[in-house]
């Protein structure tokens, strides 16, 4: 006997398949999160946990999800000089709400203001496998920046910094790696890893340090934590997002219409042709 074919009914599973998800079950008075109901976790559990729980499957450990936190408290804000903020600033003073000022200095996050992170994930992961099929750490972190350069240009990412000798951030976050190894929390490898290059790229230059700074020293982090290297972006993002809040909000309460990138009264350099006179047309 044939089946019954319910045309309703194959037409509900199909609009309950077309998306699936391992993340949330949501249904009227249900919410859980990777099968955690939302009303355990609340008080229970903090935001990096939950961040991690969202984006990884499982609940990390107490230690885990301090580390986490310490690397996304530690990126939050850079100024106004970072591209983000100063469009965070400038979206806010032409008139548009906190949300699309957001979504604005966001969507600005890419290889070169944002990046860095995952790319120095990237490298210390890649170099981490050649020492795990049994190169040599020199030798390891020496091709493996080779490799890198070859593909990325000169730019290392996670190390140097234009405004900073020094990054501040940097040596609080490996400290707390160097603890949570020494402690078995995590395998303090990729803290390894980042001094090493630090030490070859010293020695490419005769000597003259580039120091780690905050996307190494995150990416250390997300590395030593087992995060694929595009979450690390994802998780620059997160951090960032609370910097680009607080300064459209703060630039909001100061008002200001329509502020650009420079004081009205300077006007960016021209280099054009001079005045010319325009060709009268023939016919």
């Amino acid at each position: 006997m044939s089946e019954t074919v319910d045309p309703k009914r194959d037409a509900e599973l199909l609009a309950r398949d077309w998306w699936h998800t391992e993340i949330i079950e949501m249904s009227p008075g249900v919410i859980r999160f990777r099968g955690y109901p939302i009303e355990e976790l609340i008080g229970r559990v903090s935001l990096a946990q939950m961040i991690w729980l969202m984006t990884r499957g499982e609940l990390p450990s107490r230690a885990q999800g301090a580390l986490l936190d310490a690397a996304l408290m530690a990126g939050v804000d850079h100024g106004p000089q970072a591209p983000s903020i100063a469009i965070a600033r400038m979206a806010a003073t032409c008139g548009v709400g906190l949300n699309n000022a957001m979504a604005s200095a966001v969507n600005v996050l890419g290889d070169i203001h944002g990046g860095a992170g995952e790319q120095a994930v990237e490298l210390f992961q890649a170099i981490a496998a050649r020492i795990g099929a049994g190169a040599a750490q020199t030798e390891a972190v020496r091709s493996g920046l080779d490799e890198f350069i070859g593909r990325h240009g000169k730019f290392v990412p996670g190390f140097g910094h234009r405004f900073h000798p020094i990054d501040p951030r940097a040596e609080p976050l490996l400290g707390l790696v160097d603890a949570a190894a020494s402690r078995g929390e995590v395998s303090g490898r990729f803290a390894v890893i980042a001094r090493a290059i630090e030490t070859e790229l010293a020695a490419r230059k005769a000597g003259k340090r580039i120091p780690l700074n905050i996307d190494g020293a995150t990416a250390v982090i997300y590395a030593e934590l087992g995060f694929p290297a595009p979450l690390a972006r994802g998780l620059f993002c997160l951090s960032r997002s609370v910097g680009i809040l607080a300064h459209a909000w703060e630039q909001t309460q100061q008002g200001g219409r329509n502020k650009g990138p420079i004081p009205r009264q300077w006007t960016p350099t021209y280099d054009g042709p001079p005045r010319r006179a325009v060709p009268v047309q023939p016919g």
